[in-house]
């Protein structure tokens, strides 16, 4: 992929969220979702690649834009693999909450995993802890590993994990050995991220979320040099079928990086919509000027670039006033 496609495609990540950002605190999860696919598409459109969604948001019978299977893109550029989340975190727009994220990562055709939208198993861990832990261990195995390889005691441990009835027992779990836990109710994405970022203070990711998200934080820790491992929650032999319709010939196996982005090369980048423990969100200014705040990796160099960008809206008013 050229080196310049990573400017590119963070354009897209901040017109999803200058367009979903008018919705904040709204209470409409799908309208702030719907326009930020809609601004999504329409900037996608003018990237160099001949690109094909693979995540997105749904079938081409379930989505009108950004469907699997979409070609995007200038069709002029190289091939490439495109998961998008153009919301990652609606419910967190739509209360006016923090860590909702415009979110896409690009890859050569091939290379992303066709993650079904379905739960994933996820352990995410920064660069101190990559290649050191197993999905497979016992929760309690995997926190004394984790706290040896940090030089930290167990208590000293910060896990993040989604606020979910199907988390309790993890979370009895690390109550019972004195972990610190915090809680998210929504942001699957940002959350695996977080062990990355030392300021964070967040040691792992555990628990299960949605597989796409899965695979797109997977695309942003390559970058990082941390480390995702995932494993497929299907619940029904109709969802066992859907894993293999997708190429995936073991649904049960435990995914590494290279399983869910390759070993090749990736583009993340992500945009905050509402404020965030590493990003700004979306700023409206006086003047029709708006004010984002993005960050856009890539796995080869290993360049992170955090992008502040100040831009001049059209003259319209805003489109909750018209609904």
């Amino acid at each position: 992929m050229e080196r310049e496609l990573a400017l590119e495609i963070v354009r897209v990540t901040e017109l999803a969220a200058l367009a979903s950002g008018r919705w904040m605190g709204l209470g409409d999860k799908n309208s702030a979702d719907g326009a930020a696919v809609e601004a999504m598409r329409r900037m996608l459109d003018s990237v160099s690649i001949r690109g094909t969604v693979v995540i997105g948001e749904g079938e081409m019978d379930e989505a009108p834009m950004l469907y699997i299977g979409e070609e995007v893109g200038s069709r002029q550029g190289p091939e490439v693999d495109v998961a998008v989340d153009p919301v990652e975190g609606t419910e967190l727009v739509a209360k006016g909450l923090n860590n909702a994220l415009a979110v896409i990562a690009a890859a050569p055709k091939g290379q992303l995993l066709h993650a079904p939208d379905m739960y994933m198993e996820k352990l995410a861990v920064g660069p101190a802890l990559a290649g050191k832990l197993s999905l497979l261990d016992p929760i309690e195995t995997t926190l004394h590993k984790a706290a040896a390889a940090l030089n930290k005691q167990v208590t000293d441990l910060t896990v993040t994990i989604l606020d979910r009835q199907r988390h309790e027992e993890i979370m009895q779990t690390l109550r019972r050995v004195g972990v610190r836990i915090k809680l998210l109710s929504d942001g699957d994405v940002a959350g695996a991220l977080a062990p990355a970022f030392p300021e964070s203070g967040i040691d792992l990711y555990l628990g299960s979320g949605g597989a796409p998200e899965g695979v797109l934080a997977a695309a942003a820790l390559c970058c990082m040099d941390g480390e995702m491992q995932g494993r497929l929650l299907p619940q029904t032999e109709e969802e066992l079928e859907r894993c293999r319709a997708m190429g995936i010939a073991d649904p049960h196996k435990v995914l590494s990086m290279e399983d869910m982005v390759g070993g090749e090369d990736v583009i993340f980048a992500a945009t905050g919509i509402t404020p965030g423990e590493f990003l700004s969100g979306v700023r409206y200014l006086p003047g029709q000027r708006a004010e984002t705040d993005s960050v856009v990796m890539r796995s080869r160099t290993k360049t992170i670039r955090y992008i502040r960008t100040l831009h001049s809206l059209p003259n319209k008013p805003l489109l909750a006033a018209t609904s």
